[in-house]
């Protein structure tokens, strides 16, 4: 059987066709979240694989981000209600965010949980490079990304996806 090039070209078209398919189609959650490790305001260092088990919400946000400052107060209450079931919470301040402002902003607004300074950027750089704020991280207990969201978040949506984690 001899075969012609434009069917040679047609298979293997389809096969990438398939195999983007496949991957688009997978289901949330299978790619592994990269290793997160900071030190918080109050200098500790915390690290993603502390928090192995419960669900992380990783938001990267800015003090001069207005739309950062408009959920802080959403997501301060989720922290409050979900927390005591398991929740965790991650603030990743911006690079270029100044240090003392992010602390005065976190001690004015009252955050509860922690946030962590990426003054080199390593945070961001391991979750996809990002320079967007708000960008938040939803990862499942067993350590994967099952949401990535850039922009203000659907809190009724996403408080429904850790109850159902919790």
């Amino acid at each position: 059987m001899k075969l012609n090039k434009e069917t040679v070209i047609a298979s293997i078209a389809l096969i990438v066709v398939l195999a983007v398919a496949a991957v688009w189609l997978m289901p949330a959650g299978l790619r592994q979240a990269p290793p997160l490790v900071g030190q918080t305001l109050d200098g500790r260092t915390l690290t993603l694989e502390q928090l192995r088990g419960k669900p992380v919400l990783v938001t990267f946000w800015a003090t001069t981000c207005p739309s950062c400052i408009e959920e802080v107060p959403h997501l301060i209450s989720l922290y409050r209600e979900l927390h005591p079931q398991g929740l965790e919470i991650i603030g990743v301040a911006m690079a270029y965010d100044p240090p003392d402002q992010v602390r005065a902003m976190a001690m004015q607004r009252q955050i509860p949980y922690p946030i962590v300074m990426d003054s080199q950027e390593r945070i961001a750089q391991a979750y996809d490079n990002v320079r967007l704020t708000p960008t938040t991280v939803l990862i499942s207990p067993e350590g994967r990304i099952v949401h990535y969201q850039l922009g203000l978040l659907n809190m009724p949506k996403l408080r429904e996806t850790i109850r159902e984690m919790l």
